[in-house]
């Protein structure tokens, strides 16, 4: 079976001058309807009869065919294209803003319109997905056949996914992206925008399963999703750069904007959390009421203060410790007699 063929390349049109062009199709209807009504309402013989009905004849012409003129007027505003087709096939694109005369039987093509209100962005429902494609919404069918070249934005939602440990996380990204070959996003895929959704999806399902979701998960010196998020951003950016090469799209920024463990092991994992932050505060707690009970014993050595035998240091050593490790505050007891 042989294989389709790829539209790799963008043809830049330079349209003609779009004034001049409006200006005479304008001027074709009045001027048209003059030469009508003076070829059938003046009557003449001879020669005069001949120019007559050569007027009427040339402003039959001129009437039927102002619209020429004026079909092939295509008006572009900055950061936008407009992708024409001669007869199905590829004519070229326009990317300069401006009025400009085109072959007026051209036809523009942006497949991400059916169906849509269009502005500067797109807003849909794609597969069950909320999808944003920035911009304002408003019913424009002839802004709605141009290409945006603008920067826009892209929010899948939340999804969730194994990371790679097996733990169902909640995750959710926004893309920011933009067409660079409009011949690509038009004709090598059905509608761009639907398919930087679906492999912005697929990437993000690759990404995640690489990395836990904390390095506490592993207890190891290593990437995760929550720790090393700069460093996943550009892996997510790059891999769905490698997807959409085909659409002609740029990948300018990829983000995560949702991480959280998903809801049927949320709690477990609050509680390993707590529990784990509960003994990191205690080893710092005893490493500190050691050391200082280290210090005073020295300094009573030093100054010969008392001197203290083992049994008594190691009562010493006992109070000091459950003053400074214990989590309420100590009640003082004086001790009026000896210890032994």
């Amino acid at each position: 079976m042989e294989e389709r063929k790829q539209i790799n390349e963008e043809i830049l049109l330079k349209g003609k001058p779009g004034i001049p062009m409006l200006i005479l199709g304008i001027l074709m209807i009045p001027v048209g309807i003059f030469l009508v009504i003076f070829g059938a309402a003046f009557p003449a013989w001879g020669f005069w009869a001949i120019l007559k009905f050569l007027a009427f004849g040339l402003g039959i012409v001129m009437l039927f065919l102002c619209w020429v003129p004026i079909a092939g007027l295509k008006v572009i505003r900055p950061n936008e294209a407009l992708v024409l087709t001669l007869f199905g096939k590829y004519y070229g694109t326009l990317r300069e803003p401006g009025i400009f005369f085109v072959n007026p039987f051209v036809a523009a093509v942006n497949p991400t319109v059916q169906g849509i209100e269009v502005d500067t962005g797109v807003t849909g429902d794609l597969s069950g997905m909320k999808l944003n494609f920035g911009g304002s919404k408003k019913k424009d069918s002839a802004a709605g056949k141009k290409v945006s070249l603008k920067a826009l934005t892209l929010n899948n939602g939340k999804q969730k996914i194994n990371d790679q440990l097996g733990n169902p996380i909640e995750i959710g990204i926004v893309v920011i992206w933009r067409v660079q070959n409009t011949a690509k996003a038009v004709f090598n895929v059905d509608n761009y925008m639907e398919f930087l959704s679906i492999q912005a999806d697929s990437a993000l399902r690759n990404i995640v399963r690489l990395y836990p979701y904390d390095i506490a998960d592993t207890g190891e010196d290593e990437f995760s999703l929550r720790g090393s998020s700069q460093k996943v951003a550009e892996e997510l950016k790059a891999e769905i750069q490698d997807k959409v090469e085909v659409a002609g799209l740029e990948i300018l920024e990829a983000r995560i904007t949702h991480l959280a463990y998903a809801p049927e092991i949320a709690a477990a994992m609050l509680q390993r959390q707590q529990a784990s932050a509960i003994i990191d505060a205690r080893k710092m707690i005893v490493d500190g009421a050691v050391g200082m009970v280290e210090m005073a014993l020295e300094k009573l050595n030093e100054n010969n203060i008392v001197e203290l035998d083992e049994e008594r240091k190691a009562a010493m050593v006992s109070n000091l410790l459950v003053v400074l490790c214990g989590s309420k505050d100590a009640q003082p007891i004086v001790n009026s007699g000896s210890l032994y």
